[in-house]
């Protein structure tokens, strides 16, 4: 066995582990050998002193996030194999290397096995992000790792990871290139262009996960009048543009998402006059326009990051679609998403059922959505699958 330190479980509690679920809860520990850090890597043993996995030690109800199930060294080797693993799959479903497309995910947390890391590609830029201490403490054999396997492909890396990691392990970390550095913010999405905004922007910079829904929502576009209510960045409004909608109106409460939204629309079609761009609260504005568009996005930010603010999310996602079914054509088409990972896809039917009963309209599901194919679930780990997304016909 490896020379890391050692977490002992509780007797029974290895049993979700046998299952390869990559997650140790603290409640599952009996103890731990003194002195160990967080961040640290450590050999997790059963109750009867067997190995049986190791991964990042971190202060909090996940105490450890598997690395691997195998008693191996987590050197540059890994690092390199896990990346390339991750690639391969890109390059299978043709994200990667794709002539069209240089926006994609490469790596997706527990769903590429390597729980606690985000890694996109926007171009020649990768942005990583770290949600553990341990893929914190771990980034620069990762970026190296990074360069290696993409050679040619990726030229900058940006670490941003301020608001990712746990407050409370006090990382004064800040956000910046580690390798490269560019002032190129381009990236082409299915031919259309973006720019992409990793200084400041939420997440990486850019919603990667609804590039094959804004697709989807492209062919239904033709001549339709289109609000996409939390615009952000405006994806799914330049991808209505493109489908040859009527007109498209983009709402944000946020001032520097409309001017994100305007910048994007303007890159692909400059100054076309069939779309808008609102500053104001998503309430307000569905409420002033009644029976307008006959083609509505919502596409809201996570109403529960925590299980403890289940119930009130889930009544926000209900009083959200409420007003959407309310407010749209007859004969009109609605998509209506959660990227909250507590909520669960049946969580989230209920709440948009009831919406329907409540708005006394007559609703059919036309299709079931989700994340994309380059931000995989791990078969083990059903937690991972966070976006949900329903796609509505309202008589």
């Amino acid at each position: 066995m490896t020379t890391y330190k050692n977490i002992y479980l509780k007797r029974g509690k290895e049993e979700s582990l046998k299952r390869f679920h990559p997650w140790v809860f603290s409640g599952a520990i009996q103890h731990m050998d003194e002195g160990i850090q967080e961040g640290e890597v450590v050999n997790v043993l059963t109750s009867s002193n067997e190995f049986i996995a190791l991964g990042h030690y971190q202060i909090g109800s996940i105490s450890v996030r598997v690395l691997s199930f195998d008693d191996i060294v987590i050197d540059n080797a890994f690092w390199e194999s896990r990346i390339q693993s991750a690639l391969t799959a890109r390059l299978a479903i043709n994200v990667a290397d794709n002539p069209t497309n240089n926006t994609y995910r490469l790596v997706h947390g527990e769903g590429d096995n390597l729980p606690g890391l985000i890694i996109d590609c926007y171009g020649e830029t990768a942005v990583m992000q770290a949600h553990s201490v341990g893929m914190h403490v771990e980034r620069e054999a990762i970026g190296k790792a990074l360069l290696s396997v993409m050679g040619d492909r990726i030229k900058n890396i940006y670490y941003k990871s301020e608001t990712t990691l746990p407050f409370k392990a006090d990382l004064h970390q800040q956000n910046g290139f580690i390798y490269g550095a560019t002032d190129n913010d381009l990236a082409i999405e299915n031919g259309l262009k973006f720019h992409v905004d990793w200084l400041r922007g939420q997440k990486t910079g850019f919603f990667v996960d609804q590039r094959e829904n804004r697709s989807l929502l492209e062919n239904y576009a033709k001549g339709k009048s289109v609000l996409n209510m939390f615009c952000y960045t405006g994806g799914f409004s330049v991808y209505a543009m493109r489908g040859g909608a009527k007109f498209v109106h983009s709402v944000d409460s946020s001032a520097k998402a409309i001017e994100l939204t305007n910048e994007n629309v303007s890159l692909n079609f400059g100054d076309d006059s069939r779309h808008e761009a609102f500053c104001e609260d998503a309430f307000k504005y569905l409420d002033a326009h009644n029976n307008k568009y006959d083609l509505i996005v919502l596409d809201p930010p996570a109403f529960a990051k925590h299980r403890a603010v289940l119930h009130n999310a889930l009544k926000g996602y209900t009083r959200l679609n409420v007003k959407g079914l309310q407010k749209i054509k007859k004969g009109g088409v609605l998509f209506t998403f959660s990227c909250s990972q507590v909520v669960t896809k049946e969580n989230f039917r209920n709440a948009v059922f009831t919406a329907a009963a409540q708005a006394g309209r007559k609703v059919r599901i036309l299709h079931q959505l989700h994340q994309p194919a380059d931000h995989p679930v791990n078969i083990y780990h059903p937690e991972g699958e966070y976006l949900k997304g329903l796609v509505l016909y309202v008589e």
